[in-house]
């Protein structure tokens, strides 16, 4: 198979993972209906968000985690029709062969990067791991790395700092293992002791937290009681979500990002304690594709400007976006419910006003 195959074929595959804090990638293994990710992406949660081409953001089940290996099964969406893809042969993968690593860096929805194998048996703290030179970015954590057969022989684990272009993927065949150790118990709360590699479930788990065969403390995925809530600034936003109807679980995109529709409009919102600043965005709809028609649109938004109270409407490359700022000392729970409510209701009516009056394009989205 060709790259361009690759990509087309692994496309709806993909899974894109969020927690509070952090964002990842898995990919849906259809023979064991099963998402494949890295444990570290999941973190301690039992609970992800995930999205994907076929379907819209929904919470999903952490069933398995694995520290030693890092690795993570999730619960993919109910009657959800995903492509079948393969686990290849880590035994036929050889030094200089190329490879195509998949995932979602820094947030973007879909990428794929072609390079070879620098490596095949790298050890590092006893574990084997396929060193490639293919850029591997924050976000393409437990994404499939597949070879030119259009088979998967690793997921994307780690990168070395300051290196260049230097990934490493945990190879196929500790992802078969798992596998294998798990399906028996499909269904329950799992996790893989990190010293003596034994499944631990909540029917063997020693006094709720140790390893029933070696004594190592360990920790299930299952729901708490009581779930952790955010603090600062990131508490006030998630309070003011769900004060204006919004699903916070489904909402959270990462460390201090969140992201909601209303309407057509996708709203990003995001919280920077280094700039100590509050900023919403809502990506309503794109230029027009008749040039006559630019003029008129961009007078309009300057018009619009000058009345607007907090909001400003520019445009970021072929989008429109309606955007707002507030300092995170000025923002209460109330000045930011007033802030983002006027945001969602004036984000929803330009989105539907300029695609019917100035012929602005529906916002695509991957």
């Amino acid at each position: 198979m060709n790259t361009q195959q690759i990509i087309e074929l692994y496309r709806p595959a993909i899974i894109q993972i969020a927690t509070q804090s952090s964002t990842g990638t898995g990919f849906y293994l259809k023979e064991f209906d099963l998402i494949i990710s890295n444990e570290h992406v999941v973190g301690k949660n039992a609970e992800i968000t995930m999205a994907g081409r076929m379907f819209d953001k929904l919470l999903g089940r952490v069933l398995y985690t694995d520290r030693k290996h890092d690795l993570a099964f999730i619960q993919p969406p109910p009657d959800v029709q995903l492509p079948e893809v393969k686990l290849g042969v880590y035994q036929d993968t050889n030094d200089g062969d190329v490879v195509v690593a998949i995932g979602h860096p820094f947030g973007l929805n879909y990428t794929a990067t072609q390079g070879v194998i620098s490596k095949v048996d790298r050890v590092r703290d006893g574990v084997k791991y396929i060193q490639i030179d293919a850029a591997i970015n924050p976000g393409n954590s437990g994404g499939p790395l597949v070879n030119k057969k259009g088979e998967i022989i690793g997921i994307n684990s780690f990168i070395i700092k300051g290196g260049d272009n230097l990934g490493f993927a945990l190879p196929v065949s500790y992802i078969r293992e798992a596998l294998q150790l798990y399906l028996p118990y499909k269904g329950q709360a799992s996790t893989r002791c990190h010293s003596c590699n034994s499944l631990v479930l909540a029917s063997n788990i020693e006094a709720t937290k140790y390893c029933p065969f070696c004594g190592t403390e360990v920790k299930l995925p299952q729901l708490p009681e009581r779930e952790a809530k955010p603090v600062g600034i990131a508490k006030t936003v998630e309070d003011i979500l769900q004060e204006l109807g919004k699903d916070v679980k489904l909402a959270r995109d990462g460390n201090n990002n969140w992201s909601v529709k209303e309407g057509g409009a996708k709203i990003k919102i995001n919280y920077s304690p280094e700039n100590y600043f509050v900023a919403g965005d809502a990506y309503l709809c794109q230029l027009p594709v008749d040039s006559s028609r630019i003029k008129p649109l961009y007078q309009f938004l300057l018009e619009e400007n000058f009345k607007l109270d907090g909001l400003v409407l520019s445009c970021l490359k072929q989008n429109i976006v309606l955007s707002c700022i507030m300092y995170d000392l000025d923002m209460t729970k109330e000045t930011g419910i007033d802030m983002l409510r006027d945001l969602f209701q004036k984000a929803d009516h330009y989105d539907t006003l300029l695609e019917k009056e100035y012929g602005c394009q529906e916002l695509l989205e991957e």
